[in-house]
């Protein structure tokens, strides 16, 4: 076997250096890949063709399905390959209206020359003949139409239960997109939807649904960190996002088994200089268990190797990832460099973690040379602080050659819990696959679908039987506000109103001032994403930066949670809870403008940002201010409110690290003279009081619970819930748990916690969170309770900080005293906190109950100090 071995050029890629016209990339996002895909036409007019890798048969798809959008014509594509023209696919499409737009100028393909537009909702329908994984690709290319300019398009694509594209919108008339996805399909149809934005439109150039072989992804693979088992891969769908050939040059359909592109990795190599190119014959290369559907001959036989010059130092590839996904990584290795068995031994590292230690190809092949080999991992967002980092190293055993190969990777996005693989928004699919989920979400969507229709039936029973002249003045969105509102503000003209605020709701913005507060709602601006809609940084009054929270304008979701927003803040003023600066109901819009609290979300302070580490004084501290804003809900009016989505995304952060309780939405009152809440079940997986799931009677211990997760979040620096964990660890709470029952919760903190924390400030944090996280919430503390505590934890950790602890036991009575004014002073009837009157604590035993506890109550002191050194 003769291996070709040469220098890695230091500059851009070799493949784009001998086109002079073209610029040398370097791309920054993850679009990098179908940008470079799109530079040559050959390169994605892909389905699976008939050309024989090392002398192996290629696969023949049972579905082939290729469509060119709005074409008269059959398309002359270079592989000779047949795609529909417009008439026809014009079976597998159903839409109330359709035009079909094309351009003249010189394009990368033919496909490219015709589109399709749909002003409204369209859908494409295909019967598959076979179950399994299929490749979806979609071809976009904006042209400019007289009649539409495709670069104004924003529309959103979803495939049966999968959401594909949200809000997705094309800003280059010259460079086509193609997106990849691999879906598995056991639906006896395929429903791609395109669903155009409010006042626009969606367009598509060509698609393709093509299947393929079963052995291409099996259910299992490896979780990077901890390295473990990994199954369920086949119940995720999948966008290629990279697929690069090591070493190698372009690999388009024409020489890939299933028609898959490979662009050379040169862009992605860190330092050039540290890795060199290695090649031999594809007939060279010897295939066993791997077939050439997991990767073609012209993969294997190409790589790229430590270079002369670095015997030490790892290869490095950078690449930009969407940092709120999974990610299944697919590395491809091939031995053809070594001249006998057992000689390299190298190791495998992605975002500094060990994936693969001394891994021996020629063992795994059977002690042969020239064996394909791939290894599948997923990779948790957690560890995409900084994109996503792959390295290859030498070991540090005496015995082999100090090298280190790879040959190629695949890097694929994976769905989300919402079937999502693009933002939050999951698809809305009533197929056969819609009832597969588990049966505690059809539970909960059913409790959550029955308690919606009761309230919409009480809307309405409550409309009819409004007062005779309420229907000239008033509309049906109007009467869901808080009756205190004056309902005329709601309807006034679009003229500015800076100077005309509503009492209790602050100011009634104009859709014009809150479009030009945020450059007419530009996606540069966004700050966050919820269920609602976009969060948006806004700038009003010459300076005063706010946020903008836009409700979703293509769904009537989020009406509910719109006005019971307003009708809380309306009534709620506190230093810990997000101030409500005023709202826009214009021209349908549902807009709320709040105060911005710079710092974001305190979960991104914990894990996943790549931030400082916050001190675990900070994190006391913020735990803290956010029970202040929880004790005052619960207890700063007369009728209690229960917050009902406690979690740290919903716990902001000001430019002093001040904690905010922000997020309304799902609020309730508790009706006077009762101690609950009889409602449908809402939340987040993870924060769910267990208790309130079975009997679906929401109390303030119910947030109390949630709380209790929060705290071990800002203890461990992890997901309340990470299904990419094994099963003992997939929850917090239980898992955290655990290692408190052996007394060996030190093994789970964060790591940057563990030279700074005071022991005894950890076991009194720890033991609040336990008592929060009680089976029963008659078992768990009010949050009153659980503020002192967390008091008292900062109190032993600032004097341990200042190396001033005393006896403990000696200084409990007067700690408590102390604690007891702190808390005291807490009380939501500080006109600074609180700007209506509210009860005296007193009458509402709120902070009250914190100075009259009996021995056998679980409360603030939790038995005075029993457990304060632990147990």
């Amino acid at each position: 076997m003769e291996v070709e071995k040469k220098p890695r050029k230091p500059e851009t890629g070799h493949f784009l250096s001998s086109i002079s016209s073209l610029p040398s990339p370097p791309f920054s996002s993850s679009s990098s890949m179908t940008i470079l895909l799109v530079l040559f036409f050959h390169v994605f007019v892909s389905c699976p063709v008939s050309v024989v890798a090392a002398g192996v048969a290629s696969f023949t798809p049972k579905d082939n399905i290729l469509i060119d959008c709005g074409a008269n014509s059959k398309p002359d594509v270079p592989d000779g390959r047949a795609f529909k023209t417009d008439q026809e696919a014009s079976g597998y499409l159903k839409t109330k209206n359709d035009v079909q737009v094309s351009v003249s100028a010189i394009v990368s393909s033919p496909i490219y020359l015709n589109a399709k537009v749909f002003p409204e909702e369209a859908t494409y329908s295909f019967t598959l003949k076979r179950p399994g994984y299929h490749w979806v690709r979609l071809h976009f290319f904006a042209m400019k139409d007289k009649q539409y300019d495709l670069q104004q398009a924003t529309f959103s694509v979803s495939a049966n239960r999968y959401a594909l594209l949200h809000n997705f919108k094309i800003n280059n008339d010259s460079v086509p997109v193609l997106k990849e996805y691999l879906l598995n399909m056991n639906d006896p149809t395929l429903t791609l939807k395109f669903e155009p934005m409010k006042n626009s439109f969606a367009f598509i150039n060509a698609i393709e649904v093509v299947s393929v072989p079963d052995s291409l992804l099996t259910d299992e693979g490896t979780s990077l960190y901890p390295v473990n088992k990994f199954s369920g891969l086949t119940k995720h769908g999948y966008q290629v996002v990279y697929r690069v050939n090591m070493g190698g040059p372009l690999i388009t359909s024409n020489n890939d088994t299933l028609g898959r592109t490979w662009i050379p990795d040169v862009d992605y190599l860190e330092e050039k200089n540290s890795a060199k190119e290695a090649s031999t014959s594809v007939n060279s290369i010897i295939y066993t268990t791997v077939t050439p559907s997991i990767a073609p001959a012209t993969v294997y036989s190409t790589l790229t190797e430590m270079s002369d010059i670095s015997t030490a130092a790892n290869v490095s590839w950078k690449f930009n990832v969407d940092k709120s996904f999974d990610y299944l990584l697919r590395l491809h290795f091939c031995d053809i460099v070594s001249k006998s068995i057992n000689e390299l031994y190298f190791n495998v590292y992605v975002n500094g973690k060990m994936a693969i230690s001394g891994l021996d190809l020629s063992a795994l092949a059977g002690y042969r040379l020239a064996v394909p080999y791939y290894k599948d991992i997923v990779v948790n967002s957690s560890l995409f602080s900084d994109g996503l980092k792959v390295q290859i190293g030498p070991t540090n055993q005496d015995s082999g050659k100090s090298n280190a190969i790879l040959n190629g990777l695949e890097v694929m996005k994976m769905s989300n819990s919402a079937g999502s693989l693009d933002g939050e928004f999951g698809a809305e699919y009533s197929g056969e696959s819609g009832v597969s989920h588990n049966g505690t979400v059809v539970v909960i969507g059913i409790a959550m679908a029955l308690g919606a229709s009761l309230g919409l039936f009480a809307m309405i029973y409550k409309w009819k039987k409004r007062p005779q002249g309420w229907q000239k003045s008033h509309s049906f969105s109007s009467w869901l506000l808080p009756l205190q509102v004056d309902h005329s503000v709601l309807s006034k003209g679009s003229g500015s109103q800076k100077s005309n605020l509503c009492t209790g709701l602050g100011r009634n913005f104009t859709l014009a001032e809150l479009q030009e507060a945020t450059k007419n709602f530009n996606s540069s601006v966004i700050i966050g994403v919820g269920g609602f809609g976009n969060v948006y940084l806004g700038t009003i009054d010459e300076g005063t930066q706010v946020a903008v929270k836009r409700g979703n304008p293509q769904s009537e979701q989020g009406v509910t949670e719109f006005h019971t927003e307003i009708q809380m803040l309306s009534k709620l003023r506190h230093r810990h809870l997000v101030s409500l600066i005023g709202y826009c109901n214009e021209n349908s819009e549902m807009i709320l403008v709040y105060e911005y609290m710079s710092n974001g979300p305190f979960r991104d302070h914990l894990y996943g940002k790549n931030l400082p580490p916050l001190s675990w004084k900070q994190r006391l501290q913020i735990c803290i201010g956010a029970a202040r804003g929880l004790h005052y809900l619960h207890t700063g009016t007369a009728q209690g409110i229960i917050h009902r989505d406690v979690k740290t995304t919903n716990i902001l952060l000001d430019d002093a690290f001040v904690a905010k309780v922000a997020d309304f939405g799902l609020s309730k009152d508790t009706p006077m003279g009762q101690t609950h809440v009889s409602t449908a079940v809402k939340g987040s997986f993870g924060y769910l009081d267990p208790e309130y799931f079975r009997s679906q009677q929401l109390t303030e211990k119910s947030d109390v619970y949630s709380f209790g997760v929060v705290l071990l979040e800002s203890l461990c620096a992890r997901p309340a819930i990470n299904p990419q964990l094994p099963r003992e660890q997939v929850n917090l709470a239980d898992w955290a748990m655990q290692w408190k029952r052996k007394d060996l919760l030190e093994k789970v903190i964060d790591p940057h916690l563990v030279d700074s924390i005071n022991q005894e400030s950890m076991k009194k944090f720890v033991e609040a969170a336990e008592k929060c996280l009680a089976e029963s919430g008659v078992d768990r503390p009010s949050m009153g309770d659980v503020l002192w505590n967390l008091e008292y934890a900062l109190q032993l950790q600032e004097a341990f900080t200042e190396g001033k602890m005393d006896d403990t036991k000696s200084s409990d009575a007067s700690a408590a005293s102390q604690l007891s004014i702190v808390v005291a002073s807490a009380t939501p009837i500080n006109p600074i906190d609180n700007n209506h009157p509210v009860s005296n604590p007193e009458d509402n035993k709120g902070l009250a109950e914190v100075h009259a506890i009996g021995d056998h109550s679980e409360t603030a002191m939790f038995a005075q100090f029993q457990s304060l050194n632990g147990r």
